[in-house]
């Protein structure tokens, strides 16, 4: 039987493989544990193009990602995240574009 994968699972495995020195993981789902959103902050980012550093994350977490149903993640480096949180007040955190109040809702017919 697959283990459940949980936000505290993804941050756990994000801060071991890739050395993430920030990790922040939302449960969109509602708790079912099926869509997450996550912010991740490493120096492994370091010269590496979007494309490059989520390929690097979903082979991080390819056990994981096959067990769930969405996944987004916003890749910084470690300078990338200072920068943003001194622009923004530490108003920062994983995106969460397409949620009602950070969950996945339903498609009324």
């Amino acid at each position: 039987m697959a283990q459940s994968i949980t936000e505290d699972s993804i941050r756990a495995a994000l801060a071991d493989r890739l050395k993430a020195s920030h990790v922040e993981v939302q449960d969109m789902s509602g708790g079912c544990g099926q869509a997450f959103t996550s912010l991740i902050v490493s120096p492994e980012f370091a010269g590496k193009n979007s494309l490059k550093r989520h390929r690097l994350v979903n082979a991080a977490l390819k056990d994981e990602i096959a067990q769930i149903h969405a996944w987004s993640a916003r890749c910084q480096t470690p300078e990338e995240y200072e920068k943003e949180r001194a622009a923004t007040g530490g108003n920062d955190g994983p995106p969460l574009d397409g949620t009602a109040g950070g969950e996945v809702t339903g498609v009324s017919q």
